[in-house]
């Protein structure tokens, strides 16, 4: 093997106290040398990997020095010890800080640190808490670390109430975006005094200068618009970077935003201020290295947490679901309503239950868990971003979240989905008003898509109930789940069809009609089942016998049913009120991917763009009602005897 280079080399250990007395600190204090050092790492780390964002990196770290060694309490022994601050690295492509700031706290060794972004290391390209137990939130997506921080400030206002701080490092480059926003204005509203946004204004994004370069007081202005306390620093001088700290710790009634002015690679005259290279090792590290100082071994003692309890109960409950009798009421009940009143049973029953609403909780039918449990229920106004990401950080600190809003603009949010199942994050997802069967509000307010988003999204469950006990049961069944779980409700009553204790599991289905003269099978889910039924009643009483399955459980799907009715019926007709791309269509298809005969699968989707007309007559047009099922299924049965 050949020689280690000098970045590779580890120097003597020497321990830095904490808090540390600044009006003692010589011109180059521990502080500032803790801040080199971790600049230095991340020099290193960057270069045995071969790739990395160091410059980013070194713009920051006298911030993350500052704040480890005098200000953050954390035990990183016990990463879900209830009184641990929160530290969020928004600027998730920073990592090579956030790993050394780890090493410095004794967290990981040398050696690990320098396995950065290699095969089966647990120090990844950017931090995922699925690898790193002191990671709250996956980041690297910009723009969402500071709306997760705000979700996790808000359960440690409003549920643990123990004390902890939330402290959330962004980059400048990431305030472009339209859910910090959503996440400072959230924030001054709930005067989430407990949140510090740290920002790194270092001028320099990817390509090039960012929107407002160093100008501070044009981003402390937007800040203080939403009710921010702003402070603006040198962030290379940690004098100020300690005191901006301790004005935000003792701030009330406001979240404090510390905006620093910084140099993108700091420290390294090569680099120090230059643009084009961000995202790139630093050309020759072992003389930055010596620029620098060369290694350090600094380690630090971060101040322990208070020995913090729940001062709250966390009640828990007989589970009493709401329950319907078959064929009553006559109107029928809607899925939201039946999902409104499972919610609030829920809540009873299990105090760790949380639910956010996007300000349409009269219509997702959220108001009523938020009448009988306001104190665990967040209005989130129309801010679907802010939404998805609230329910990650309360699911962060242990809280149960059920977030809903329209599934037509759940797609807004698919980013914060996306991210929330790198996380690993269990948040259950609710979208009403789906499909065409909304009637009148037309299509921009028509969930057509959502099926196959939350299909896309890794480890996601799916769920569409087509009635009220089944949608209470489903409900409930959420909770236990790992992941991303999403379910499908319905504006329009429709009729029950299970008894109250009927069980629906997940990756289950319900063949509602069968019998040996099956010539077909009919697929359908949600509001289609009920069309679905009315056909094969249709049909039976012209001869032609056929099977159909409520698909309730889009993912996972029930493999054993589906093929069984394929061998038995050897046609299968799938009916759904979404795109044909995507939705149960495409689920069912997924099945017969094993390598076995894929069986004779027509589907019956939304394929053209709909407008405004009455439920039916959506239904109708878009040929996913009783009676366009009926003539399909005939034409199939007509042309599968045809010789």
């Amino acid at each position: 093997m050949p020689a280690p280079t000098a970045w590779q080399q580890k120097s003597k250990q020497k321990e830095i106290s904490s808090p540390m007395d600044t009006a003692e600190l010589a011109e180059r204090t521990e502080l500032t040398e803790l801040g080199q050092q971790l600049r230095v790492d991340s020099v290193r780390a960057s270069a045995a990997a071969g790739s990395g964002h160091p410059t980013s990196s070194m713009s920051a770290a006298d911030l993350v020095a500052v704040l480890f060694a005098n200000h953050l309490r954390y035990d990183f022994d016990r990463p879900a010890h209830p009184g641990n601050d929160r530290f969020v690295l928004s600027k998730g492509h920073a990592s090579p800080l956030l790993y050394s700031a780890y090493k410095a706290a004794g967290a990981i060794d040398d050696e690990e640190l320098l396995t950065f972004r290699k095969l089966g290391s647990r120090l990844e390209g950017h931090p995922t808490p699925q690898r790193l137990p002191w990671v709250e939130t996956a980041t690297g997506s910009l723009g969402q670390g500071l709306p997760v921080g705000v979700g996790i400030a808000l359960a440690g206002k409003r549920l643990d109430r123990v004390g902890y701080r939330v402290w959330v490092l962004c980059g400048d480059s990431e305030l472009a975006e339209g859910s910090v926003w959503e996440a400072a204005e959230h924030a001054g509203h709930e005067h989430l005094d407990n949140l510090t946004a740290i920002v790194d204004v270092n001028r320099l994004g990817q390509r090039g200068p960012t929107r407002h370069g160093h100008d501070l007081a044009a981003y402390a202005r937007r800040f203080q618009a939403f009710g921010w306390h702003t402070v603006e620093i040198d962030g290379h001088d940690v004098d100020a970077v300690d005191r901006a700290y301790g004005e935000a710790s003792s701030t009330k009634g406001q979240p404090t935003v510390i905006l620093a002015r910084t140099l993108k690679g700091k420290g390294v005259e090569s680099v120090e201020n230059r643009e084009g290279l961000h995202g790139k090792p630093l050309p020759d590290a072992d003389e930055a290295i010596e620029e620098l100082g060369g290694i350090r071994d600094l380690r630090i003692r971060v101040h322990e947490p208070a020995d913090a309890r729940m001062l709250h109960s966390v009640p828990t409950g007989h589970l009493d679901l709401p329950r319907w009798e078959e064929g009553d009421p006559e109107e029928g009940v809607a899925t939201r309503d039946a999902y409104g009143q499972a919610l609030a049973a829920l809540g009873t029953a299990r105090g760790d239950v949380v639910v956010l609403d996007g300000e349409v909780s009269d219509s997702t039918r959220a108001e009523f868990f938020a009448k009988e449990h306001p104190d665990r229920f967040f209005e989130c106004y129309i801010a679907e971003q802010q939404l998805v990401a609230a329910a990650v950080g309360l699911a962060s600190r242990g809280w149960v979240p059920y977030a809903s809003t329209f599934a037509a603009f759940l797609t807004r949010a698919h980013d914060f989905v996306r991210m929330a199942a790198v996380s690993g994050a269990g948040v259950n997802l609710v979208g009403s008003h789906a499909g065409v069967a909304i009637g009148q509000d037309g299509p921009s307010q028509m969930g057509l898509e959502d099926l196959a988003m939350f299909r896309a999204v890794h480890g996601s469950t799916v769920l569409y109930p087509c009635d009220a006990n089944q949608t209470a049961r489903l409900v409930t069944a959420m909770a236990g789940l790992d992941g991303v779980r999403y379910l499908r409700t319905s504006r329009g009553a429709g009729p029950v069809i299970y008894g109250p204790d009927e069980e629906f599991p997940v990756g289950g289905s319900k063949v509602l009609r069968s019998s040996g003269r099956d010539r077909l099978t009919i697929v359908a889910a949600g509001v289609t089942v009920h069309e679905a039924l009315k056909a094969a009643e249709a049909l039976d009483g012209e001869g032609i016998a056929v099977r159909v399955v409520d698909l309730y459980s889009v993912k996972p799907v029930d493999r054993a049913t589906l093929r069984r009715a394929a061998v038995e019926t050897g046609l299968l007709l799938t009916v759904e009120d979404h795109h044909e791309q995507g939705g149960l269509g495409d689920a069912v298809l997924d099945a017969f991917l094993d390598g076995r005969p894929v069986p004779r699968l027509v589907r019956l989707a939304v394929e053209a763009m709909p407008g405004s007309a009455s439920p039916a007559e959506q239904l109708h047009a878009a040929g996913i009602d009783a009676e366009s099922i009926a003539a399909s299924a005939r034409l199939l049965v007509e042309q599968a005897i045809v010789p």
